[in-house]
């Protein structure tokens, strides 16, 4: 039987994708050998990329139980959030304009993931960045 961290680690592209998705996470535990997350999602969307993660991690789902019913009040809460993979080439005025059509509004950008930038000139390729609704 799988400890729990043995698990977390075996599902750690879903835990990612839970996080990505805006799932919220209320519940992460091992019970009978299982890994159990209980969340809610702010989309039927984003519940469904975690459950295609899920299954392209273990399509038989013998170790793993998860239930994430849509919360619309997330999403309206929080305002709908897309994501954009950071390319070469890549400014956040660049990626301001692509989404706002301005690229004067790149501080919208860079204040939504200040969780990961310390400065809006400085963007990695491959990361992952918040883009907040227009």
């Amino acid at each position: 039987m799988a400890s729990f961290d043995e698990l977390k680690s075996k599902y750690q592209s879903v835990l990612d994708a839970i996080q990505k998705n805006g799932i919220s996470v209320k519940n992460l535990h091992q019970q009978d050998g299982k890994l159990f997350i209980k969340g809610a999602a702010p989309s039927l969307d984003a519940a469904n990329k975690v459950w295609d993660e899920i299954k392209r991690v273990n399509p038989r789902m013998d170790d793993i139980a998860a239930d994430f019913p849509v919360d619309t009040s997330m999403a309206q809460a929080t305002g709908t959030v897309k994501m954009y993979t950071v390319k070469a080439g890549d400014t956040l005025s660049k990626i301001s304009k692509q989404f706002y059509g301005s690229a004067n509004d790149y501080m919208r950008i860079f204040d939504a993931n200040k969780d990961q930038l310390s400065d809006p000139d400085k963007i990695k390729v491959g990361q992952e960045l918040k883009i907040p609704a227009a």
